[in-house]
């Protein structure tokens, strides 16, 4: 079973965001990078760039596939995790310790869409 922590906020198409203040810490979750298989390249946003809630902002490729990354919640991404340029399977190895996009929220209130960890197990047991 894949690994869902506690205080994260994920959404159905298997991103989570952590919130810390004003910002939120995107990446792809544990069962993502179990399906994907082995990553072998992370397509980021550049900083300064605008993140909608429900919109592709970059993409990760896998041994296997590509797969689309959509936005948990709108922002200004402020930081990119430039340690996935060179060693993209970090997030094989550890999927919520190696987030991909830090961002500015711009509305706190998109985190109401959003499941908890029980609602984003029970949507991966489904």
């Amino acid at each position: 079973m894949a690994k869902v922590i506690e205080g994260l906020f994920y959404s159905e198409s298997h991103e989570y965001v952590k919130i810390e203040g004003e910002y939120g810490y995107i990446g792809i979750t544990d069962y993502a990078q179990n399906a994907l298989g082995n990553v072998v390249y992370v397509d980021m946003p550049e900083v300064d760039d605008e993140v909608e809630a429900g919109e592709e902002f970059g993409a990760v490729e896998s041994v296997k596939a590509a797969s689309d990354l959509i936005s948990p919640v709108s922002g200004t991404v402020v930081e990119v995790n430039e340690a996935l340029d060179d060693a993209p399977e970090l997030i094989n190895q550890d999927a919520y310790a190696n987030w991909i996009i830090k961002v500015e929220l711009s509305d706190k209130s998109e985190l109401d869409d959003l499941m908890d960890a029980a609602a984003y197990q029970a949507f991966c047991e489904k």
